[in-house]
C-alpha cells in the first residue's frame, strides 16, 4: 500500500446535516471512511477554508440567492450559503471522523477572490494547491477518493488527479452528492470518460 493514498475530501461539519451547506446523509459515510483510513498507509485530507467575505458566498452578491450563478474572472461560479469559514465550528472535521492519522491537510478556498473545488487546483484551473507535487515526491501514484460532495469537490479532484497522471478511483459508497440540477449524472459521466474508476 506504500504507493497508494486515500484522499478524504471535505468531511466537515458544514457539509453534514445540521451544517450551513448540508449534503443529504453526508454524516452516514463517516464509519466507512474511518474503516478505510485504517486500511491505508497514506491518508490526506482536504478542508474547505474560506475567509468570512469569500467571493463564492451569495451573501456577498446583493440580490443573489444561494445556488444561483455569477460570472467571475475565471468563469461561471455557483454561489453558496456562507460555509466553512476559517476557524469556525462548521469548518471543523466531523467529530466522529478519525482523521488524526492524516499526514497532510490541504486547505482550499482560502483566497478571497477565487473558489476551490479540487484538491489539486483552484477554480481558475491554474493555481495549484501543491498536492500533486507532494504525492509524486513521496512516490504515490495511485489514489482513492472519498468524501463530500461526489459531484463537486470529489469529482473535480478526481478529474484533476487523472490529468496529473494518477491512477484514480472514487469509492461511490463512501461519497454523497449535492445533485444540483442533474450535476451528479453529469459529473459521473465526466469522471468515467476521463478514466476515473468508479467503484
Amino acid at each position: 500500500m506504500a504507493e497508494e493514498a486515500l484522499i478524504v475530501i471535505d468531511m466537515q461539519n458544514d457539509f453534514c446535516p445540521g451544517g450551513s451547506l448540508p449534503v443529504a446523509e453526508g454524516d452516514k459515510i463517516v464509519p466507512l471512511i474511518n474503516e478505510m483510513i485504517g486500511d491505508f498507509e497514506h491518508v490526506v485530507l482536504t478542508q474547505d477554508w474560506h475567509p468570512a467575505n469569500h467571493s463564492s458566498f451569495a451573501s456577498k452578491h446583493p440580490g443573489k440567492q444561494p445556488f444561483e450563478t455569477v460570472e467571475m474572472p475565471y468563469g461561471q461560479q455557483t454561489l453558496w450559503p456562507d460555509h466553512c469559514v476559517q476557524g469556525s465550528g462548521g469548518a471543523a472535521f466531523h467529530p466522529a471522523l478519525k482523521w488524526s492519522k492524516a499526514e497532510l491537510v490541504i486547505r482550499k478556498g482560502f483566497r478571497k477572490g477565487i473558489d476551490s473545488y479540487s484538491a489539486f487546483f483552484e477554480n481558475d484551473r491554474k493555481t495549484p494547491t501543491g498536492l500533486a507535487g507532494y504525492l509524486k515526491e513521496r512516490g504515490i501514484g495511485k489514489l482513492t477518493l472519498v468524501g463530500l460532495a461526489t459531484d463537486f469537490c470529489v469529482a473535480y479532484s478526481a478529474l484533476d488527479a487523472v490529468e496529473q497522471g494518477f491512477e484514480t478511483t472514487v469509492r461511490l459508497d463512501a461519497c454523497r452528492a449535492i445533485d444540483l440540477g442533474g450535476s451528479l449524472e453529469t459529473m459521473l459521466g465526466k469522471m468515467r470518460d476521463a478514466g476515473v474508476t468508479l467503484a
